[in-house]
Protein backbone atom coordinates (compact mmCIF):
# COMPACT_ATOMS: atom_id res chain seq x y z
CA UNK A 1 0.00 0.00 0.00
CA UNK A 2 1.10 3.21 -0.66
CA UNK A 3 1.31 6.31 1.81
CA UNK A 4 -0.50 9.27 0.22
CA UNK A 5 0.75 12.64 1.54
CA UNK A 6 -1.27 15.74 1.75
CA UNK A 7 1.81 17.51 0.16
CA UNK A 8 3.43 17.05 -3.36
CA UNK A 9 6.63 14.88 -2.58
CA UNK A 10 8.62 15.82 -5.64
CA UNK A 11 8.39 19.13 -7.40
CA UNK A 12 11.13 21.63 -6.30
CA UNK A 13 10.23 24.50 -4.48
CA UNK A 14 11.07 27.50 -5.86
CA UNK A 15 11.55 31.40 -5.65
CA UNK A 16 12.07 34.03 -8.20
CA UNK A 17 12.46 37.57 -8.65
CA UNK A 18 12.84 40.43 -11.07
CA UNK A 19 14.05 43.69 -10.75
CA UNK A 20 15.06 46.58 -13.75
CA UNK A 21 18.33 48.38 -13.32
CA UNK A 22 19.18 51.42 -14.67
CA UNK A 23 22.24 49.90 -16.21
CA UNK A 24 23.33 48.64 -19.35
CA UNK A 25 23.08 44.75 -20.06
CA UNK A 26 26.80 44.54 -20.58
CA UNK A 27 27.72 46.49 -17.39
CA UNK A 28 25.03 44.19 -15.29
CA UNK A 29 26.54 40.90 -16.60
CA UNK A 30 29.90 42.41 -15.90
CA UNK A 31 29.13 42.24 -12.53
CA UNK A 32 26.98 39.24 -12.01
CA UNK A 33 28.99 36.67 -14.70
CA UNK A 34 32.38 38.17 -15.30
CA UNK A 35 33.19 39.24 -11.89
CA UNK A 36 31.41 36.85 -10.10
CA UNK A 37 33.95 35.24 -7.86
CA UNK A 38 34.78 39.04 -6.74
CA UNK A 39 30.76 40.34 -6.06
CA UNK A 40 29.11 37.16 -5.21
CA UNK A 41 29.70 37.55 -1.68
CA UNK A 42 28.85 41.44 -2.12
CA UNK A 43 25.36 40.77 -2.81
CA UNK A 44 25.29 37.16 -0.79
CA UNK A 45 26.68 38.25 2.75
CA UNK A 46 25.67 35.29 3.91
CA UNK A 47 28.28 33.38 1.79
CA UNK A 48 31.36 33.67 4.38
CA UNK A 49 34.21 32.19 2.00
CA UNK A 50 34.60 31.27 -2.22
CA UNK A 51 36.64 29.07 -3.41
CA UNK A 52 37.08 28.44 -7.02
CA UNK A 53 38.57 24.82 -7.84
CA UNK A 54 38.90 25.35 -11.23
CA UNK A 55 40.48 28.63 -11.59
CA UNK A 56 39.25 32.12 -11.63
CA UNK A 57 37.80 31.71 -14.93
CA UNK A 58 33.90 31.33 -15.46
CA UNK A 59 32.88 28.37 -17.68
CA UNK A 60 30.21 25.45 -18.16
CA UNK A 61 31.64 22.96 -15.56
CA UNK A 62 33.49 25.65 -13.08
CA UNK A 63 33.25 24.27 -9.28
CA UNK A 64 33.08 25.98 -6.72
CA UNK A 65 33.18 25.36 -2.92
CA UNK A 66 31.09 27.78 -0.59
CA UNK A 67 30.65 28.32 3.02
CA UNK A 68 27.72 29.97 4.14
CA UNK A 69 26.82 31.26 7.77
CA UNK A 70 22.73 30.70 7.17
CA UNK A 71 20.90 31.04 10.69
CA UNK A 72 24.26 30.84 12.99
CA UNK A 73 25.07 27.45 11.48
CA UNK A 74 27.92 27.16 8.55
CA UNK A 75 26.85 25.06 5.81
CA UNK A 76 29.72 23.89 2.85
CA UNK A 77 28.69 23.10 -0.61
CA UNK A 78 30.26 22.50 -3.92
CA UNK A 79 28.22 23.95 -7.02
CA UNK A 80 28.90 24.13 -11.15
CA UNK A 81 28.79 26.45 -13.53
CA UNK A 82 25.72 24.75 -16.03
CA UNK A 83 25.32 27.07 -18.00
CA UNK A 84 27.04 30.47 -18.89
CA UNK A 85 26.23 33.01 -21.78
CA UNK A 86 27.50 36.09 -21.77
CA UNK A 87 25.47 39.17 -21.23
CA UNK A 88 22.38 36.64 -20.88
CA UNK A 89 22.37 34.19 -18.16
CA UNK A 90 24.44 32.21 -15.41
CA UNK A 91 23.40 29.25 -14.08
CA UNK A 92 24.64 26.94 -11.50
CA UNK A 93 23.90 24.16 -9.66
CA UNK A 94 24.55 21.79 -6.32
CA UNK A 95 27.04 19.19 -6.58
CA UNK A 96 26.73 17.82 -2.94
CA UNK A 97 23.36 19.99 -2.51
CA UNK A 98 20.08 19.66 -4.55
CA UNK A 99 19.91 23.66 -5.93
CA UNK A 100 19.95 25.94 -8.60
CA UNK A 101 20.60 29.82 -8.98
CA UNK A 102 19.95 31.02 -12.47
CA UNK A 103 20.28 34.79 -13.17
CA UNK A 104 18.94 36.02 -16.50
CA UNK A 105 19.22 39.22 -18.03
CA UNK A 106 17.69 41.05 -20.98
CA UNK A 107 17.53 45.00 -22.03
CA UNK A 108 14.63 46.64 -21.73
CA UNK A 109 12.93 46.60 -25.16
CA UNK A 110 11.98 50.26 -24.89
CA UNK A 111 15.92 51.30 -23.16
CA UNK A 112 18.75 49.79 -23.50
CA UNK A 113 20.17 51.72 -20.87
CA UNK A 114 18.14 49.63 -18.77
CA UNK A 115 18.49 45.90 -17.63
CA UNK A 116 15.89 43.59 -16.35
CA UNK A 117 17.62 40.98 -14.19
CA UNK A 118 15.53 37.57 -13.03
CA UNK A 119 17.15 35.93 -9.75
CA UNK A 120 15.42 31.69 -9.39
CA UNK A 121 16.42 29.53 -6.64
CA UNK A 122 15.14 26.25 -6.74
CA UNK A 123 15.87 23.41 -4.42
CA UNK A 124 15.32 20.30 -6.07
CA UNK A 125 14.63 17.73 -3.49
CA UNK A 126 13.77 18.20 0.17
CA UNK A 127 13.55 15.80 2.65
CA UNK A 128 10.61 14.68 3.17
CA UNK A 129 10.24 15.37 6.85
CA UNK A 130 10.53 18.81 5.67
CA UNK A 131 7.71 18.66 3.10
CA UNK A 132 5.12 20.40 5.74
CA UNK A 133 7.18 22.97 5.66
CA UNK A 134 6.90 23.62 1.78
CA UNK A 135 4.87 27.05 2.17
CA UNK A 136 7.33 28.22 4.88
CA UNK A 137 10.09 26.96 2.64
CA UNK A 138 8.90 28.76 -0.23
CA UNK A 139 8.24 32.20 1.57
CA UNK A 140 11.91 31.90 2.94
CA UNK A 141 12.95 31.60 -0.74
CA UNK A 142 11.12 33.93 -2.34
CA UNK A 143 12.65 36.78 0.05
CA UNK A 144 15.81 35.61 -0.28
CA UNK A 145 15.09 35.79 -4.63
CA UNK A 146 13.66 39.86 -3.74
CA UNK A 147 16.60 40.13 -1.46
CA UNK A 148 19.06 38.72 -3.98
CA UNK A 149 18.08 41.51 -6.65
CA UNK A 150 17.70 44.05 -4.62
CA UNK A 151 21.45 43.84 -3.53
CA UNK A 152 22.77 43.63 -7.12
CA UNK A 153 21.38 46.39 -7.85
CA UNK A 154 21.78 48.41 -4.96
CA UNK A 155 25.43 47.51 -5.44
CA UNK A 156 25.84 48.39 -8.95
CA UNK A 157 23.67 51.92 -8.63
CA UNK A 158 26.05 52.56 -5.67
CA UNK A 159 29.21 52.22 -8.34
CA UNK A 160 30.15 48.49 -7.64
CA UNK A 161 32.14 47.10 -10.11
Amino acid sequence: MQIKFPFDSSSPIAGEASIKINKSISVVFGFIGERFYENYPKWAPEVVELEPLDGIDIFVGAKTKQVRADQGALTESIFQITDYQPVDKLIFKGIDESYSHSYFLSAAADNNEVTELTFRFELSNIEVFMRPFQKLIRASIEEGAENTVENIKNLLIAGAH
